[in-house]
């Protein structure tokens, strides 16, 4: 069974910055892929960003790709998310997930385990 805690969330004006961390339990993180996900009040929980196990590929959803990134530290069992230049649409509950296999890293059909989701406000 793996446990992954989400932690970093909080209010921040328009234009700044959080970095949300995502602690995992488990001997084998280094060899999943890990994923950030995003739920906003009355829809769908949607792809931010992927990792793949080495920390070499990454791919981000279109309207953060240049602001956020994803980075993971295999020795503490852990994967990040740096959110630069947030903007009230950025406001959701953001989830980490460890993937479970498949070809498409932005399905949540593809995501095993998942954490509890910290919550990211941006005022503007």
């Amino acid at each position: 069974q793996v446990q992954l805690v989400e932690s970093g969330g909080g209010l921040v004006q328009a234009g700044g910055s959080l970095r949300l961390s995502c602690a995992a339990s488990g001997r084998f993180f280094s060899t999943y892929a890990m994923g950030w996900f995003r739920q906003a009040p009355g829809k769908e929980r949607e792809f931010v960003a992927h990792i793949g196990w080495s920390g070499v590929i990454t791919y981000y959803t279109d309207s953060v790709k240049g602001r956020f990134t994803i980075s993971r530290d295999n020795a503490k069992n852990t994967v990040y998310l740096q959110m630069n230049s947030l903007k009230p649409e950025d406001t959701a509950i953001y989830y980490c997930a460890q993937k479970s296999g498949g070809a498409s890293y932005a399905s949540v059909n593809e995501y095993l385990y998942w954490g509890q989701g910290t919550q990211v406000t941006v005022s503007s």
